[in-house]
C-alpha cells in the first residue's frame, strides 16, 4: 500500500511603488519640476511561483510587469520560467536580467541603495539596468560559501543566428562583510530590429556592437559600508542614445550632422558609501568620475565628467519610507561639438544647455 505524495507549490504577489517630485535646474534651458515614478526602484507588480517537483528541483516562473504611478502606462519587466535545483543550480527561459545586472551593478551606488539619478552617464554599462534582454536563458549556479557564477546567451531569432543577439557572464564572492563582483556582456546591433534581443525601445544605445567589461568591491564596516566600482564601455558606431531625446521625446543623434562617430569608449571611476545612523535612517553618497573617448572622423576627443550625489533614507515602517537625494553633473575636458557636452543625469526633465547639471528629488516609496 501506498499513500499519494502531494507537491507543494507557492505563488507570491509582491510589488513596490515608488513616487515622488523631481526637480532639475536646467532641461532644455529652463528649470523643470515633475512627477516621476520608479527612480530608486520600479513600480512594479512580480507574481511568482515555486512547484516541488521532487528530489530538490522546483519548477519557478516570475511575472513582473513595470508601471508609471504618474499615469498607470505599462513599461515592459521580466518574464521568465525554469528549473531550479539545490544542487545543480537554475536555469530560466524568458525576459531577464543580465549578468552585469545580477552580480556587478549591486556594488554600484544605482543598483544598490541609489537608483537611476546615481547612475554612470548615460548607464553606457548597464549597470543600473537600463536594459533588459528578450530571448535569454540563463544559468544561475548554486551559492558555493559565498561565490556564484551565471552565465546568459539571448537569441536574435533572426534568420541571420549571430544578428542583435547578445550574451553575458560574471561572478560574485559575498561572505560576511564582503562584496566582489565582476561582469561582461556584449551585445550585438543593439536598438536595431523588433525581434532581437534589444530592440529599440530597450536599448541604451542604437550601435553596431557593445562590450561591457567591469569589476567592484563592498566592504561593511560596523554601520558603515564602502564601495569602490571600476567599468570599461565601449560602443561601436553609435547613432543614437536611448536616453538623449527633444522635449517632444523624439530621440535625437549623438553627433552633429556630417560627422560620422566611429566609437564611444566610457571609463567610469566610482566611490560609494552609506551610513546606517539608526535601524530607520541612512544617509548614503557616491562620487564617479568618467573618462570618455569621443572618435569621430574629425579625430578623437576626450571629455570628462564628474557625477556627485547623496541621499537621505528614513523608514516610516518596515515597508514604507520617505527619502531625498540630490546629485550634480558637470562636463569637462575636450569639446565635441554634440549633445554629449552637455550635462545630463539619468532621470532629468531633458538635457541641460550647458555643462552643469542638478536634479533634486522628494519621494516615498512602499513594498507590498
Amino acid at each position: 500500500m501506498s499513500s499519494p505524495a502531494w507537491s507543494q507549490s507557492r505563488v507570491t504577489l509582491a510589488g513596490v511603488i515608488d513616487e515622488g517630485l523631481n526637480y532639475t535646474n536646467n532641461a532644455f534651458g529652463t528649470p523643470a519640476w515633475q512627477m516621476q515614478s520608479g527612480d530608486v526602484q520600479s513600480s512594479i507588480f512580480t507574481l511568482s511561483g515555486v512547484e516541488d517537483l521532487g528530489g530538490g528541483t522546483k519548477a519557478t516562473f516570475t511575472l513582473k510587469t513595470a508601471f508609471s504611478v504618474n499615469n498607470g502606462a505599462r513599461v515592459p519587466g521580466r518574464y521568465f520560467v525554469g528549473l531550479a535545483n539545490d544542487r545543480y543550480g537554475a536555469l530560466t527561459l524568458g525576459r531577464q536580467y543580465d549578468s552585469i545586472v545580477d552580480f556587478l551593478s549591486l556594488t554600484t551606488a544605482a543598483g544598490n541603495w541609489g537608483g537611476t539619478l546615481f547612475a554612470h552617464p548615460l548607464d553606457a554599462d548597464n549597470t543600473n539596468s537600463s536594459f533588459h534582454i528578450n530571448n535569454a536563458a540563463k544559468y544561475m549556479s548554486p551559492d558555493f560559501g559565498g561565490f556564484q557564477f551565471s552565465a546568459t546567451y539571448s537569441f536574435s531569432n533572426d534568420t541571420s543566428f549571430l544578428y542583435n543577439r547578445q550574451y553575458s557572464f560574471g561572478a560574485q564572492y559575498n561572505h560576511g562583510p564582503l562584496l566582489i563582483a565582476a561582469g561582461y556582456l556584449q551585445a550585438n546591433q543593439p536598438g536595431e530590429g523588433v525581434n532581437g534581443t534589444t530592440p529599440p525601445a530597450d536599448a541604451s544605445f542604437g550601435a553596431d556592437l557593445v562590450r561591457i567589461a567591469g569589476a567592484g568591491i563592498n566592504y561593511q564596516l560596523g554601520h558603515a559600508t564602502l564601495g569602490f566600482v571600476y567599468t570599461y564601455t565601449r560602443v561601436q558606431h553609435p547613432v543614437y542614445s536611448g536616453w538623449l531625446f527633444d522635449q517632444s521625446g523624439n530621440l535625437l543623434p549623438i553627433s552633429p550632422p556630417g560627422e560620422t562617430l566611429n566609437a564611444l569608449n566610457y571609463q567610469n571611476f566610482e566611490l560609494n558609501g552609506s551610513y546606517q545612523f539608526t535601524p530607520g535612517f541612512s544617509l548614503g553618497a557616491s562620487l564617479t568620475y568618467t573618462l570618455m573617448d569621443y572618435e569621430a572622423s574629425t579625430g578623437t576627443q576626450k571629455p570628462k565628467v564628474v557625477t556627485a550625489g547623496v541621499m537621505a533614507d528614513y523608514f516610516l515602517s518596515k515597508r514604507t519610507d520617505v527619502y531625498f537625494q540630490s546629485v550634480f553633473q558637470h562636463v569637462g575636458g575636450d569639446q565635441t561639438g554634440s549633445l554629449l557636452d552637455h550635462a545630463y543625469v539619468l532621470g532629468a526633465a531633458g538635457v541641460s544647455t550647458t555643462a552643469n547639471q542638478v536634479v533634486v528629488r522628494v519621494a516615498m516609496r512602499h513594498r507590498f
